[in-house]
């Protein structure tokens, strides 16, 4: 490596996932062509590299946060699209984020276009969890969860996440914002798609949250992605103590299985019609077109009726999502609400972001395998966009859950 040329991450070589940061090489030539690579392993051991190539301007720098890349894995000025733009070695991996507790390690190089010399190297780790903020699991009657407390006595806001699988990202990373934030996965392990969903134990968990010594809020808010907001939806619905939704590119539906409440039935299963799946040249399945859009007429029994909730919507659909049309799901989520003269709600769509908008600087993910379907998907989405969304969305939960999560919680960020 060349002791003359320095790869700086700042303000530190350590932050929190969901914060940005400057990316600056100093050392360079003038004019020197360079090649900025960054690569990460996820949980399950796949590996996941990401390049941008750069020329130096004058004094031999190179800037992100004001340089476009000749060419890469990204284009234009993105001060974080070396993160964003991660991609798999082995196509359609999904980037496994599970535990909170380590952090995402991400290992960035300059190299010499023209020799190929390493000329410097930096790790950088991107913490999901401060300092102070506390993780455990919770296993109670009816229901196991991961429980992350933030650091002092509170009182803070209390925030259920009903998680499609098992990932501590959002509920950790929320926890640092002065919230307490349980996450129930809805499936655990192998999938079992012969037993209906239930939503008692759910409502344990809100029940858990309401009764912890740190939590202030007289009611939880509820936030969750695909079955996880549709779930959402459905708790808010029927079970009380619930304040705030955040359903993120959910269905107006129940889908698959039935939903059960107290032994009843409440909501069929909306099914979809997996013959009308498109098969692409490339071996994956574009599976839009083979979900259902429920009609009230023929599938009354499967509607979400979110206008009985009392609680606050905040509806999130991507435009460009092709694992089922969460836009035209959320808009007959709106007509419904205004339908029964409901304003208890606020509806965002993002041009260009696909179905999986996760915390900011996640590696985006274009396609992967469905559990379900047991088929290579495609999610969607044009990357810069999809990174812009990600980012917009998570400052909007934020503000939404504040907002109507009332507490005099301290909502200081700790520090690492």
């Amino acid at each position: 490596m060349s002791s003359r040329v320095r790869l700086s991450l700042l303000p530190s070589i350590r932050c929190m996932f969901d914060d940005p940061m400057k990316i600056r090489v100093t050392g360079l030539s003038s004019q020197q062509d360079v090649v900025l690579r960054a690569s990460a392993t996820e949980e399950k051991g796949s590996n996941f590299n990401s390049w941008a190539e750069f020329r130096a301007d004058h004094s031999g720098q190179v800037d992100l946060s004001r340089d476009a890349p000749l060419s890469g894995s990204y284009s234009g000025v993105q001060p974080m699209g070396l993160l964003w733009s991660l991609s798999p070695e082995v196509p359609h991996k999904h980037f496994f984020k599970k535990q909170a507790l380590s952090p995402h390690v991400v290992s960035f190089s300059v190299v010499d276009k023209q020799d190929g010399q390493i000329l410097a190297q930096e790790t950088n780790e991107r913490c999901i969890l401060g300092d102070g903020v506390q993780r455990q699991t919770v296993t109670e009657q009816g229901f196991t969860g991961v429980l992350f407390t933030p650091p002092g006595s509170g009182p803070f806001p209390a925030v259920l996440e009903l998680s499609t699988f098992q990932s501590e990202k959002r509920a950790g990373l929320l926890a640092n914002k002065g919230f307490v934030v349980m996450i129930v996965p809805i499936f655990t392990g192998k999938l079992d798609l012969t037993e209906p969903f239930h939503l008692d134990q759910y409502e344990a968990a809100v029940q858990y949250l309401l009764q912890h010594s740190k939590v202030g809020s007289p009611e939880v808010g509820v936030m969750g992605l695909s079955k996880g907001a549709e779930m959402a939806l459905s708790l808010a619905t029927f079970v009380r103590g619930v304040g705030a939704v955040v359903a993120i590119n959910s269905c107006s539906a129940n889908t698959g299985l039935p939903l059960f409440y107290k032994q009843q039935q409440i909501l069929q299963g909306l099914q979809g019609d997996l013959s009308k799946c498109i098969a692409l040249p490339s071996g994956l399945y574009m599976v839009k077109n083979a979900m259902t859009i429920p009609t009230s007429a023929e599938h009354s029994d499967t509607f979400v009726p979110i206008e009985k909730a009392s609680a606050q919507f905040l509806f999130a659909a991507s435009e460009d999502d092709l694992h089922w049309d969460s836009v035209a799901y959320m808009e007959q989520m709106v007509e419904r609400m205004k339908h029964h003269g409901r304003n208890n709600f606020e509806a965002i769509s993002y041009p260009g972001a696909g179905h999986f908008l996760e915390p900011p600087f996640s590696p985006f993910e274009a396609s992967g395998f469905h559990g379900v379907f047991k088929m290579s998907l495609l999610w969607g989405g044009e990357p810069a966009a999809h990174a812009r969304a990600e980012e917009q969305l998570w400052k909007k939960m934020q503000e939404f859950f504040r907002k109507h999560l009332k507490c005099e919680a301290n909502q200081a960020n700790p520090t690492l």
